[in-house]
């Protein structure tokens, strides 16, 4: 399971674990050993993140490359043993002291390189003297050793886990390989100020006192892997960072959610849940699960393949539940598709692929490749629920047969509803841009190709043309959409205020967010240009006959007569085409006053030209009040009052002659 260097201190272990093992079957087992622990500690020193062992083995007083003489493996035993059994609690030496590390860093020093030069004994004895006593004596101190070495390991786990927390060890993720430990073991300091400045000075007190924690649990590591013990080392690693890990998931809200449970879930409270998720997944991935990677490669980094093997056992289980609330969402909503929904499915899209990265370098071994393959199965179903909805509102848009209308033209609920889903799409367009890139909605090209040219945008970093072609195909089916319902006003002008309502609200809400940009100036001209065509058939269509009830410019000189019935009949006209335009609505401020304008600028010169040439020649007459029932400054009171959806005047159903009178003694 492990690499060259844990197979290699197999052989080593097999020597030092049992105490009851004869001596005749320890030579027995010692002329099977082949000692390559030089050569694997060769190999692994070329491994980027080894640097600690390599560091320990050049040490001055034992380096790998001198000869390991009898005197020298004397000496390494003699160190052991006045060292080692201070350690032992059988001992008459023993010194009650609860952390070796903790109490003195210079004494944790000398205690490491006596278990190593131990080690490097043994293997002097097993090759040179395999029946010696001495071998013995080395195997008990090497349980001693590595007997005081598991309960320090165990001790700065569980008692630093402040100093372990995800943020700290994600913050160690520049600490050299050459961590403070092994500088400080190349020096006789003694003083901890000294120790934490060697930590970097560009790092803050919590950061420092990390980096000794993670520093002293590697080296521990190293020395345990390497004499044999990596087993203990790892299995008390396990146990407290996996219990850290399922906490922190714990604390950010997420659980086991039971499929049964899931499923009578109302879309309400998943809405809820997942808002919640993307926020927790953040921290959980970035901060948690990067933490955790970081501190294991670096307390086993004499070892990839036992720091893969620790954090596969820690962060397998709590990968996959972490994962799990997207997973069933996804699942869900393939089945039930619901357009409203597809927001919520893009927020969770957005959220997992930017942590892809993150993911990818986290989860990055094969043992862990189950929750990468669980995400991407996630992220194939939140595409293909998205796509679904994006054509399920594209249906809903042409199968809508509501008959309800605005009596007064206004903006009409589906249009409302319609251009806010549009707008709200269009906030979505780096995950739709790469959802229509793959796979794009069928469309009559050639007719979208005359409509549409796709604006280039420069600053973008993702491709929106295929997104684009999809909006503005969208607003067409629903301007389509809006034609068909124009078409089912009786009156051709209160359609044609209906259109330009509705197509003022499409255009003032792709000016006024994302959509100007995705869909382009082009667009915007076009659709203007589309609605002062609409503003001047309503014109058409409503005052035509005003507009032809005064005599045209070229006619010849009326008489009284002439002129008093051309009176009549602007005032009668007049009066019809108020009372029938003055409940219409236009809701935009600005499109309104622009109308009343025109309308204005067209009527009020001509009805002034008019009423200054004939009012002289009909002074005298004894109805004259009721000829000309208005003069031309009230006719543009009367302008000003249209299109908010109020009749200012009463008697529609009075004659026009009375109607007439109605709006001079309102005016006059």
């Amino acid at each position: 399971m492990f690499n060259d260097l844990y197979k290699d201190s197999q052989d080593i272990k097999s020597y030092v674990t049992p105490l009851n093992l004869s001596q005749s079957a320890m030579v027995k087992m010692a002329k099977s050993v082949t000692f390559s622990t030089s050569s694997s500690a060769s190999n692994l020193s070329s491994h980027p993140s080894f640097t600690s062992l390599a560091s320990f083995n050049s040490l001055p007083a034992s380096p790998l490359n001198q000869h390991f003489s009898q005197s020298m493996m004397e000496e390494a035993l003699e160190s052991a043993e006045s060292i080692i059994k201070k350690w032992d609690p059988n001992s008459q030496s023993y010194t009650k002291i609860i952390s070796l590390f903790r109490h003195s860093r210079k004494q944790a020093k000398e205690f490491i390189r006596c278990v190593r030069d131990l080690r490097r004994a043994m293997h002097f004895l097993v090759s040179q003297d395999s029946k010696s006593d001495k071998l013995v004596l080395a195997q008990n101190l090497m349980q001693i050793g590595m007997s005081m070495l598991e309960k320090e390991f165990f001790q700065i786990l569980s008692s630093n886990r402040d100093h372990l927390d995800p943020d700290s060890a994600s913050g160690q993720s520049t600490i050299s390989s050459n961590s403070e430990f092994e500088v400080y073991m190349e020096y006789d300091e003694d003083d901890d100020d000294d120790e934490l400045k060697k930590a970097g000075e560009s790092i803050s007190q919590v950061e420092k006192a990390s980096a000794l924690v993670m520093s002293d649990l590697k080296v521990i590591a190293e020395t345990m892997i390497s004499c044999g013990y990596g087993k203990e080392c790892i299995k008390s690693y396990k146990l407290i960072r996996k219990s850290i890990v399922d906490e922190g998931l714990h604390l950010l809200g997420i659980e086991k959610v039971k499929n049964s449970q899931f499923h009578k879930m109302d879309w309400g409270v998943l809405e809820v849940m997942i808002k919640n998720w993307i926020k927790a997944a953040n921290i959980g991935v970035t901060t948690l699960f990067k933490g955790e990677k970081l501190l294991c490669d670096h307390v086993f980094s004499a070892s990839l393949t036992i720091g893969q093997s620790c954090f596969n056992q820690i962060a397998k289980e709590a990968g996959l539940n972490l994962f799990m609330l997207p997973e069933l969402v996804a699942h869900k909503e393939k089945k039930q598709h619901h357009h409203e929904r597809i927001f919520k499915l893009m927020d969770l899209y957005a959220a997992i692929s930017d942590l892809w990265p993150d993911i990818e370098m986290i989860f990055s071994f094969d043992s862990l490749a189950s929750v990468k393959t669980i995400i991407l199965s996630t992220l194939k179903k939140l595409k293909d629920s998205i796509h679904t909805c994006l054509k399920e509102f594209e249906v809903t848009i042409h199968k809508d047969s509501s008959k309800e209308l605005t009596p007064e033209g206004g903006v009409h609920k589906l249009t409302r509803t319609t251009m806010s889903f549009i707008s709200s799409l269009s906030k979505y367009s780096r995950v739709l841009s790469e959802i229509l890139a793959e796979n794009p909605l069928k469309r009559n090209t050639r007719l979208l190709e005359y409509y549409f040219t796709a604006p280039i945008l420069e600053d973008e970093h993702v491709n929106n043309h295929a997104f684009s072609v999809y909006l503005a195909s969208l607003i067409l089916v629903f301007l389509c959409k809006l034609d068909t319902k124009a078409e089912s006003y009786k009156d051709v002008s209160l359609s044609y205020i209906f259109l330009v309502n509705n197509l003022q609200f499409v255009v003032v809400t792709v000016r006024s967010t994302r959509l100007k940009s995705l869909l382009g100036d082009d667009w915007l001209t076009k659709h203007e240009a589309k609605l002062r065509s609409y503003a001047a058939k309503y014109e058409i269509a409503a005052w035509t006959n005003v507009f032809a009830s005064l005599p045209a410019k070229t006619s010849t000189k009326l008489s009284p007569e002439e002129a008093a019935t051309c009176f009549k009949r602007f005032h009668a006209s007049f009066a019809g085409a108020y009372m029938k335009q003055s409940s219409c609505v236009i809701e935009d401020a600005k499109l309104r006053d622009e109308l009343k304008v025109s309308i204005a600028r067209k009527l009020v010169p001509e009805y002034r030209k008019f009423y200054e040439k004939y009012l002289l020649i009909l002074k005298h007459d004894r109805n004259i009040e009721m000829l000309v029932s208005f003069k031309p400054d009230n006719l543009e009171n009367y302008l000003s009052d249209l299109f908010h959806g109020t009749t200012i005047i009463s008697g529609s159903s009075h004659s026009a002659s009375s109607s007439c009178c109605s709006i001079g003694c309102v005016k006059n």
